[in-house]
């Protein structure tokens, strides 16, 4: 009997090695807000990653995280390591392209919980007197990724903290503007 039972084991973790083995290796996650304001005045607040902590989701998972800033103060090459609770792990982000108030890519190198590598867009699309702002985030899934994927929502899991985040600038950048 126990031979059947090794056996019947063993089919099931084949089986759900194939099923991870078959999930898309690609990702993306987007969400847009429209935010009334000019892109010029939204685009400071993307291209300086000091500025972006103020209003970023993560950071208010944990207010006591350790974040580092190199390189230029804005831009290309600017850049922040963070290290925090289980909520936010530990990475590197860095600017590695900015088109004034057009975009803002960040090249994302997660350390903690799970390795990885990712890409972020900002994009900003006037939109009359206002400026459509996506936040996109893109990348390859590991093996374990698509495993974890199986269980969670990846796009509810990203796309809601990114939906706060944009509220937020939303809110700050139109207090600013109305002063």
């Amino acid at each position: 009997m126990p031979i059947k039972i090794l056996i019947v084991l063993a089919v099931l973790v084949i089986v759900f090695l194939i099923i991870v083995a078959l999930q898309p290796s690609q990702f993306r996650v987007d969400r847009s807000l429209t935010i009334n304001a000019s892109a010029a005045t939204i685009f400071p607040h993307l291209n300086d990653l000091r500025k972006s902590a103020i209003w970023s989701p993560w950071l208010k998972l944990d207010p006591t995280a350790k974040n580092t800033y190199e390189g230029p103060p804005a831009g290309i090459g600017a850049s922040s390591t963070w290290s925090g609770n289980n909520q936010i792990g530990e990475g590197r982000q860095t600017i590695i392209e900015s088109r004034t108030n057009e975009l803002v890519r960040i090249k994302l190198e997660f350390v903690k919980p799970m390795k990885g590598i990712s890409t972020t867009d900002f994009t900003l699309i006037p939109k009359g007197d206002a400026t459509v702002v996506t936040w996109s985030i893109y990348g390859e899934n590991s093996f374990m990724a698509k495993a974890f994927c199986l269980f969670m929502n990846q796009d509810k899991m990203i796309g809601n903290p990114f939906e706060r985040g944009l509220a937020d600038l939303k809110a700050l950048v139109e207090a600013e503007t109305h002063k």
